[in-house]
Protein backbone atom coordinates (compact mmCIF):
# COMPACT_ATOMS: atom_id res chain seq x y z
CA UNK A 1 0.00 0.00 0.00
CA UNK A 2 0.99 3.63 -0.49
CA UNK A 3 3.47 5.30 1.83
CA UNK A 4 4.10 9.03 2.10
CA UNK A 5 5.95 10.25 -0.99
CA UNK A 6 5.69 6.94 -2.85
CA UNK A 7 3.80 6.72 -6.15
CA UNK A 8 0.24 5.41 -6.05
CA UNK A 9 0.33 1.75 -7.04
CA UNK A 10 -2.29 0.78 -9.64
CA UNK A 11 -3.77 -2.36 -11.17
CA UNK A 12 -5.57 -2.04 -14.53
CA UNK A 13 -8.25 -4.65 -15.28
CA UNK A 14 -9.85 -4.68 -18.74
CA UNK A 15 -10.37 -7.50 -21.23
CA UNK A 16 -9.73 -5.20 -24.23
CA UNK A 17 -6.01 -5.11 -24.92
CA UNK A 18 -6.05 -1.71 -26.64
CA UNK A 19 -7.93 -0.10 -23.77
CA UNK A 20 -5.67 -1.71 -21.18
CA UNK A 21 -2.53 -0.64 -23.05
CA UNK A 22 -3.75 2.94 -23.41
CA UNK A 23 -4.67 3.22 -19.73
CA UNK A 24 -1.31 1.83 -18.64
CA UNK A 25 0.59 4.20 -20.95
CA UNK A 26 -1.26 7.29 -19.73
CA UNK A 27 -1.03 6.42 -16.05
CA UNK A 28 2.53 5.13 -16.20
CA UNK A 29 3.73 8.45 -17.63
CA UNK A 30 2.85 10.25 -14.39
CA UNK A 31 5.62 10.47 -11.76
CA UNK A 32 3.21 9.92 -8.87
CA UNK A 33 1.50 6.88 -10.43
CA UNK A 34 2.84 3.37 -11.02
CA UNK A 35 1.03 0.55 -12.83
CA UNK A 36 2.15 -2.57 -10.96
CA UNK A 37 -0.22 -5.13 -12.51
CA UNK A 38 -2.76 -5.90 -15.22
CA UNK A 39 -5.72 -8.26 -15.52
CA UNK A 40 -8.00 -9.39 -18.34
CA UNK A 41 -10.84 -10.94 -16.30
CA UNK A 42 -12.55 -10.25 -13.01
CA UNK A 43 -11.06 -13.39 -11.50
CA UNK A 44 -7.59 -12.32 -12.59
CA UNK A 45 -8.19 -8.84 -11.17
CA UNK A 46 -9.00 -10.40 -7.80
CA UNK A 47 -5.89 -12.62 -7.89
CA UNK A 48 -3.53 -9.83 -8.99
CA UNK A 49 -4.94 -7.44 -6.40
CA UNK A 50 -4.51 -9.98 -3.62
CA UNK A 51 -0.91 -10.53 -4.65
CA UNK A 52 0.20 -6.94 -5.32
CA UNK A 53 -1.96 -4.93 -2.89
CA UNK A 54 -2.28 -1.77 -5.01
CA UNK A 55 -3.77 1.53 -3.85
CA UNK A 56 -6.29 1.78 -6.72
CA UNK A 57 -7.77 -0.79 -9.11
CA UNK A 58 -9.16 0.46 -12.43
CA UNK A 59 -11.92 -2.05 -13.08
CA UNK A 60 -13.83 -2.69 -16.29
CA UNK A 61 -17.44 -3.60 -15.49
CA UNK A 62 -18.05 -6.19 -18.20
CA UNK A 63 -15.37 -8.89 -18.26
CA UNK A 64 -15.40 -12.69 -18.77
CA UNK A 65 -15.26 -15.31 -15.98
CA UNK A 66 -16.18 -12.79 -13.29
CA UNK A 67 -17.57 -9.34 -14.03
CA UNK A 68 -16.25 -6.16 -12.45
CA UNK A 69 -19.11 -5.95 -9.97
CA UNK A 70 -18.40 -9.35 -8.45
CA UNK A 71 -14.65 -8.73 -8.55
CA UNK A 72 -15.14 -5.46 -6.69
CA UNK A 73 -17.27 -7.19 -4.04
CA UNK A 74 -14.67 -9.92 -3.59
CA UNK A 75 -11.77 -7.48 -3.33
CA UNK A 76 -13.49 -5.33 -0.73
CA UNK A 77 -14.87 -8.24 1.28
CA UNK A 78 -11.77 -10.43 1.44
CA UNK A 79 -8.82 -8.04 1.75
CA UNK A 80 -7.76 -6.16 4.85
CA UNK A 81 -7.19 -2.51 3.97
CA UNK A 82 -8.48 -3.03 0.42
CA UNK A 83 -7.70 -0.63 -2.44
CA UNK A 84 -10.04 1.94 -3.91
CA UNK A 85 -11.84 0.70 -7.01
CA UNK A 86 -12.40 3.04 -9.95
CA UNK A 87 -14.83 1.60 -12.50
CA UNK A 88 -13.93 2.29 -16.13
CA UNK A 89 -16.95 1.95 -18.39
CA UNK A 90 -18.22 2.63 -21.89
CA UNK A 91 -21.70 3.82 -20.86
CA UNK A 92 -22.31 6.35 -18.08
CA UNK A 93 -26.00 5.74 -17.41
CA UNK A 94 -25.65 2.01 -16.93
CA UNK A 95 -27.22 -0.22 -14.30
CA UNK A 96 -23.92 -2.12 -14.15
CA UNK A 97 -22.12 1.07 -13.09
CA UNK A 98 -24.63 1.76 -10.35
CA UNK A 99 -24.37 -1.81 -9.08
CA UNK A 100 -20.59 -1.44 -9.02
CA UNK A 101 -20.96 1.67 -6.85
CA UNK A 102 -23.33 -0.24 -4.58
CA UNK A 103 -20.76 -3.04 -4.42
CA UNK A 104 -18.18 -0.60 -3.08
CA UNK A 105 -16.51 1.12 -6.03
CA UNK A 106 -15.34 4.62 -5.15
CA UNK A 107 -16.22 6.18 -8.50
CA UNK A 108 -16.43 5.62 -12.23
CA UNK A 109 -14.92 7.03 -15.39
CA UNK A 110 -15.86 6.76 -19.05
CA UNK A 111 -13.41 5.02 -21.37
CA UNK A 112 -13.58 7.99 -23.71
CA UNK A 113 -12.29 10.35 -21.00
CA UNK A 114 -9.20 12.35 -21.80
CA UNK A 115 -5.79 11.64 -20.31
CA UNK A 116 -5.93 14.52 -17.84
CA UNK A 117 -9.39 13.52 -16.66
CA UNK A 118 -8.24 9.92 -16.14
CA UNK A 119 -5.19 10.92 -14.11
CA UNK A 120 -7.13 13.35 -11.95
CA UNK A 121 -9.86 10.76 -11.34
CA UNK A 122 -7.31 8.26 -10.05
CA UNK A 123 -5.77 10.83 -7.73
CA UNK A 124 -9.16 11.97 -6.45
CA UNK A 125 -10.40 8.45 -5.78
CA UNK A 126 -7.18 7.63 -3.92
CA UNK A 127 -7.53 10.77 -1.81
CA UNK A 128 -11.27 10.24 -1.25
CA UNK A 129 -12.01 13.73 0.05
CA UNK A 130 -14.72 14.54 -2.50
CA UNK A 131 -17.19 12.74 -4.74
CA UNK A 132 -16.08 11.94 -8.29
CA UNK A 133 -18.56 13.35 -10.87
CA UNK A 134 -21.43 14.06 -8.42
CA UNK A 135 -23.91 15.02 -11.17
CA UNK A 136 -23.41 11.64 -12.83
CA UNK A 137 -23.84 9.83 -9.50
CA UNK A 138 -27.09 11.74 -8.93
CA UNK A 139 -28.27 10.75 -12.41
CA UNK A 140 -27.54 7.10 -11.69
CA UNK A 141 -29.31 7.32 -8.34
CA UNK A 142 -32.34 8.90 -9.97
CA UNK A 143 -32.48 6.07 -12.49
CA UNK A 144 -31.81 3.09 -10.23
CA UNK A 145 -32.21 3.96 -6.54
CA UNK A 146 -35.71 5.39 -6.41
CA UNK A 147 -37.57 2.11 -5.90
CA UNK A 148 -35.46 1.35 -2.83
CA UNK A 149 -36.25 4.59 -0.99
CA UNK A 150 -38.84 4.56 1.81
CA UNK A 151 -39.77 6.96 4.57
CA UNK A 152 -38.78 4.39 7.18
CA UNK A 153 -35.36 3.88 5.60
CA UNK A 154 -34.71 7.62 5.45
CA UNK A 155 -35.81 8.00 9.08
CA UNK A 156 -33.59 5.15 10.25
CA UNK A 157 -30.58 6.63 8.50
CA UNK A 158 -31.32 10.05 9.95
CA UNK A 159 -31.60 8.65 13.48
CA UNK A 160 -28.07 7.27 13.29
CA UNK A 161 -26.56 10.71 12.67
CA UNK A 162 -26.16 13.86 14.71
CA UNK A 163 -27.61 17.09 13.30
CA UNK A 164 -24.19 18.18 12.07
CA UNK A 165 -23.37 14.77 10.56
CA UNK A 166 -26.68 14.83 8.68
CA UNK A 167 -25.84 18.28 7.35
CA UNK A 168 -22.39 17.10 6.26
CA UNK A 169 -23.86 14.06 4.49
CA UNK A 170 -26.27 16.26 2.51
CA UNK A 171 -23.37 18.46 1.41
CA UNK A 172 -21.27 15.40 0.53
CA UNK A 173 -24.11 14.26 -1.73
CA UNK A 174 -23.92 17.53 -3.68
CA UNK A 175 -20.28 16.75 -4.45
CA UNK A 176 -18.61 19.26 -2.12
CA UNK A 177 -15.10 18.40 -0.94
CA UNK A 178 -14.07 18.52 2.70
CA UNK A 179 -12.55 21.96 2.13
CA UNK A 180 -15.75 23.24 0.49
CA UNK A 181 -17.92 21.80 3.27
CA UNK A 182 -15.69 23.49 5.84
CA UNK A 183 -16.14 26.83 4.07
CA UNK A 184 -19.91 26.35 3.80
CA UNK A 185 -20.33 25.48 7.49
CA UNK A 186 -17.62 27.82 8.84
CA UNK A 187 -15.69 24.91 10.30
CA UNK A 188 -12.08 23.78 10.18
CA UNK A 189 -11.18 21.16 7.57
CA UNK A 190 -9.98 18.80 10.31
CA UNK A 191 -13.36 19.13 12.02
CA UNK A 192 -15.16 18.26 8.78
CA UNK A 193 -12.92 15.21 8.34
CA UNK A 194 -14.00 14.09 11.80
CA UNK A 195 -17.67 14.48 10.91
CA UNK A 196 -17.18 12.62 7.63
CA UNK A 197 -15.44 9.79 9.48
CA UNK A 198 -18.40 9.69 11.90
CA UNK A 199 -20.87 9.44 9.02
CA UNK A 200 -18.93 6.59 7.42
CA UNK A 201 -18.67 4.70 10.71
CA UNK A 202 -22.34 5.07 11.57
CA UNK A 203 -23.48 4.01 8.11
CA UNK A 204 -21.02 1.11 8.04
CA UNK A 205 -19.40 2.16 4.75
CA UNK A 206 -15.76 2.60 3.81
CA UNK A 207 -15.83 5.83 1.80
CA UNK A 208 -17.97 8.82 0.89
CA UNK A 209 -19.25 7.34 -2.37
CA UNK A 210 -20.99 4.51 -0.50
CA UNK A 211 -22.30 7.01 2.07
CA UNK A 212 -23.83 9.08 -0.72
CA UNK A 213 -25.31 5.97 -2.41
CA UNK A 214 -26.89 5.03 0.94
CA UNK A 215 -28.28 8.55 1.31
CA UNK A 216 -29.94 8.36 -2.11
CA UNK A 217 -31.19 4.78 -1.75
CA UNK A 218 -32.93 5.45 1.56
CA UNK A 219 -34.47 8.69 0.32
CA UNK A 220 -32.54 10.72 2.91
CA UNK A 221 -31.32 12.78 -0.06
CA UNK A 222 -33.33 13.11 -3.25
CA UNK A 223 -31.39 12.75 -6.52
CA UNK A 224 -33.93 14.87 -8.38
Amino acid sequence: MNTVGAPLRLVVADDERMVRTALCAILGAEPDLEVVGQATTGAEALSVTRELRPDVVLMDVRMPEMDGIRATEQILETLDGPPRVLVVTTFENDAYVYEALRAGASGFLLKRAGADELVQAVRLVARSDSLLFPAAVRSLAAAYAGDRATEDAARRLRERLSEREAEVLRLMATGLSNVEIAERLFLGTATVKTYVAGVLAKLGVRDRTQAVVAAYETGFVSPR
